[in-house]
């Protein structure tokens, strides 16, 4: 089996979250990743918790499978060998502040002129343009700026952040696309790009519903908790256990929600359509419930799937790594230690390719600095 980004080399000058996520699915994919970390203290989340054997969970795995090197690219010596390194690199990315890597002599102006095929990645809060680029920037300002929060919540109550650092992640994706089109970009041409993916564009993209919502109605919608806001019945319903979800996207499941419950709504007029049901949205939520709450979630949840009516419990974190679906995916994998042993649990690579292998681990994450000698070797043999 090969993996489709096997003779691909990055040179991963990212820390934290955007950036890390972004070079570890490249990684997962086949790429040989060299993070290029600041001597001393390396990247931030290596002083993230939770620790096992002092080591960060956090940092673990997000730059599973990666090579480390400590560079201080102030320092004449390790600019030169940061030099031989972009040589044989097909991917910088960088997440610094705008400006910062143009101070260093390594912006990409410079870079393309001396290695016209390499491709720059860059990921940052605001964009490399704009009046607000050189504005610092953390996963909440972008949720908070981008207008994901002001969605997300209970109706009449105080914003929250989405619970996962979607500022970070959704911005680190972006990135991996704009990689692989840059990519297949040079297969046709043989030159590099620049990719400029900034957090805050990512946020106002994944708000597909609201900027609709928006920009006909002239009304930004607020929060409404687990309910969609467009679509009818699609939210979280009571059993007499507890919560679980029903998504009854279109009439059709609709009809064969209302046959399960034995309630004849499907040609009423209030809910034959769902405009009419999202108008009268609260009083079908009653109806339903008031033949959901005389039975477990668990009942209701088996009636419906043997209907084909999308439903589904709502789980914990713990719950969700040991669903069998998901690790039928092979989603939950251990990172080993140096010694080839387990050390941590992490997400799998939810990319799934044909005749790619998908193993049930990950290289261990690196010590700072310790694949010194490893590139070292590496770039002695390529010149030979």
């Amino acid at each position: 089996m090969t993996a489709p980004l096997a003779p691909i080399t990055v040179l991963d000058l990212t820390h934290v979250l955007a950036g890390p996520f972004a070079s570890m699915t490249m990684a997962d994919l086949g790429a040989h990743v060299i993070k290029v970390e600041r001597p001393g203290s390396g990247d931030d989340t290596r002083s993230f918790p939770p620790f096992k054997a002092d080591k960060s969970a956090y940092f673990a795995t997000l730059n599973r499978g990666k090579q480390s090197v400590a560079l201080d690219l102030k320092a004449d010596a390790d600019r030169a060998l940061f030099d031989r390194l972009l040589e044989r690199a097909d991917v910088i990315l960088e997440n610094y502040r705008p400006g910062t890597m143009e101070k260093l002599g390594y912006g990409w102006e410079t870079l393309h002129a001396r290695y016209p095929r390499l491709i720059y990645g860059a990921v940052s809060g605001f964009g490399h343009t704009g009046p607000d680029a050189l504005r610092p920037a953390y996963d909440m300002v972008v949720q908070a700026r981008g207008g994901v929060m002001s969605i997300t919540g209970e109706k009449d109550r105080e914003p929250v952040r989405v619970g996962a650092s979607i500022g970070d992640i959704i911005a680190g994706m972006y990135m991996l696309q704009g990689v692989l089109a840059a990519l297949y970009d040079r297969e046709r041409t043989g030159l590099g790009r620049k990719v400029d993916v900034a957090m805050l564009d990512g946020q106002l993209a994944i708000l597909e519903h609201a900027v609709a919502i928006t920009s006909v109605t002239g009304t930004p919608p607020g929060p409404s908790g687990a309910r969609h806001p467009s679509i009818t019945p699609f939210e979280t319903y009571h059993a007499a256990d507890g919560l679980f979800v029903i998504a009854a996207g279109n009439d059709a499941l609709f009809a064969r929600l209302c046959d399960v419950l034995g309630l004849p709504l499907a040609e009423d007029p209030r809910f034959a359509t769902n405009p009419a049901r999202c108008e009268n949205a609260r009083m079908l939520k009653r109806l339903i419930e008031a033949v959901t709450i005389d039975q477990p979630k668990a009942q209701w949840i088996e009636r419906l799937v043997a209907a084909g009516v999308p439903t589904g419990p709502i789980q914990n974190v713990a719950e969700a790594m040991r669903d069998p679906q998901i690790l039928a995916r092979n989603m939950v994998v251990d990172v080993l230690d140096a010694a080839g042993k387990p050390a941590f649990t992490a997400a799998g690579n939810p990319i799934k390719i044909s005749g790619m292998e998908d193993p049930k681990t990950r290289g261990p994450a690196p010590d700072l600095d310790g694949d010194r000698a490893a590139i070292l070797d590496w770039l002695a043999r390529d010149a030979s």
